[in-house]
């Protein structure tokens, strides 16, 4: 049972490393719409201000993962701060994965052991200058964010959004399924069987524990990956059909009344 597949094969995961080394001076992130952000600090300290918090002092080597678009700044601490920063996006900010975590999450390197042969890799290819080096940092830092959702899902400490349905065996069945057949005619019966719980459970604990309606977020899958599709170039009866809608006037229905725009209309948008 994979729980990752079907949300990374439809929405694609592009990660850019674009510092590494000595961060000399106060950076400032602003809130970027459908734009995370994912920071390590290798040795060092630094100060991590986050818009509507208190500063925080990070004086360990730790991993700060910024999954939703939020305005930030790292400010180097008195003996410097040695860095590894990315940025990364799904495509689409109505991926799932893009809303799956609301706040931040800072992680000591010594927590994060599982990962520690691509942390190694990450910060051998930014000391050295070698061929092909830009692109080997950005592979690496997909593979990093990838194996930081498996990490967050084992550890069980997220309690409300999609990680935290994705971490529950029972609410994860439903919400592979899906992932997998947006155009299969789900309702709550039916979704509550592949849990295997009662209808009434299975709505109560997808709410609690995803932050939705299984209603809604099935709404919101079939919507987002008809806007991929539609990038991609599907004609929009095909898309229609392969999201499980009867048509294109039933597919722009639901465009208009999430966005305010027909399907043509939001395609058009830049």
């Amino acid at each position: 049972m994979d729980r990752l597949a079907a949300l990374l094969e439809h929405f694609h995961l592009r990660a850019r490393v674009f510092n590494t080394g000595p961060l000399c001076e106060k950076t400032r992130y602003e809130r970027e719409g459908g734009v995370g952000h994912v920071h390590l600090l290798k040795a060092g300290s630094l100060h991590l201000q986050v818009d509507g918090e208190a500063d925080r002092l990070i004086d360990t080597p730790s991993l700060i993962f910024f999954l939703q678009p939020t305005g930030h700044s790292l400010i180097p601490g008195p003996g410097g701060a040695e860095t590894l920063c990315g940025d990364f996006s799904f495509g689409s900010p109505r991926n799932p994965l893009s809303r799956a975590l609301a706040r931040p999450r800072t992680i000591p390197l010594e927590h994060l052991n599982e990962l520690g042969p691509t942390l190694a890799l990450l910060f051998d290819e930014a000391l050295n200058e070698r061929c092909g080096r830009q692109a080997a940092l950005d592979r690496l830092c997909e593979l990093l964010i990838i194996q930081l959702f498996r990490y967050l899902m084992a550890q069980d400490e997220i309690d409300i959004g999609l990680l935290a349905g994705l971490a529950d065996p029972r609410l994860a069945r439903a919400l592979i399924a899906i992932h997998e057949r947006p155009a299969a005619p789900w309702t709550l019966e039916s979704l509550a069987a592949v849990a295997s719980m009662s209808r009434a459970r299975f709505a109560s604990a997808f709410r609690e524990t995803v932050g939705q309606t299984p209603g809604d977020y099935l709404t919101q899958w079939r919507l987002g990956l008809a806007q991929s599709l539609l990038r991609d170039g599907k004609p929009t009866d095909w898309v229609a059909n392969a999201v499980g809608y009867s048509g294109a006037p039933a597919l722009a229905k639901v465009f208009r009344q999430s966005l305010g725009l027909s399907p043509t209309q939001w395609l058009k948008q830049p």
